[in-house]
């Protein structure tokens, strides 16, 4: 396992150590949504996948068998019960201790595809560019990434339940419902955004894109 942490996340991996105690019990409200999304989003994604802030390895069983998955997490209480869920998967999958902003282990052009589920809603966006610029580095030519964040909406009932949960979403979680990762995408010139949608009301962002093809990181 590799243990290359950027300074500034040693306050979310010291977040991580009591939060991934209980992750699944308190993401158990919302994982019920989650779990009926899984299989859209990761039934195409095969070859070498790295995926992004793992976590405790929900995504895993909904790979296909003839993917080979890769997953990082900043958290390694996180990863002891990824390892768990791995066990279980169809795919086969690697689990590594890093940080999504510096992956010196793995090579230029290694990956087909970049996944991250709820990973940039907690990185600050101070981190972002770095970190996209190392899933710029690790795709291949062509690969495909999708990221799925969530947002504070423009309805006023939504947001409104959104500013009540905030404060306790951040302390135990460190995400935000504000962060800027599409504009942080957009200034990274071998990404492209090819589709955004949302997977329920304004607020749950899916972004799809690509490397460009020909390009040097």
């Amino acid at each position: 396992m590799t243990t290359h942490l950027h300074p500034e996340n040693l306050a979310l991996r010291d977040k991580y150590r009591l939060t991934g105690w209980f992750y699944d019990m308190l993401d158990y409200p919302w994982e019920r949504q989650y779990r009926k999304w899984r299989p859209g989003l990761l039934e195409a994604v095969r070859g070498d996948v790295l995926e992004a802030g793992v976590g405790t390895g929900h995504n895993l069983a909904a790979y296909p068998p003839d993917a080979r998955v890769t997953g990082i997490d900043l958290s390694e209480r996180m990863l002891a019960r990824a390892q768990r869920r791995a066990k279980r998967a169809a795919c086969r999958v690697e689990l590594v201790h890093a940080d999504a902003t510096q992956l010196p282990t793995l090579s230029d052009g290694r990956f087909d595809w970049y996944i991250a589920t709820f990973l940039y809603c907690v990185m600050p966006d101070a981190l972002q560019p770095a970190a996209l610029a190392e899933m710029a580095r690790v795709l291949k030519p062509g690969g495909r990434f999708k990221l799925v964040e969530i947002l504070y909406s423009k309805d006023e009932t939504i947001r409104r339940r959104q500013e009540r949960m905030a404060a306790f979403v951040q302390r135990v979680y460190g995400a935000r419902f504000d962060r800027n990762t599409l504009a942080h995408i957009r200034a990274i010139p071998n990404l492209e955004i090819t589709q955004t949608s949302f997977l329920k009301d304004d607020t749950y962002l899916l972004i799809e894109g690509r490397k460009t093809a020909g390009t040097v990181v």
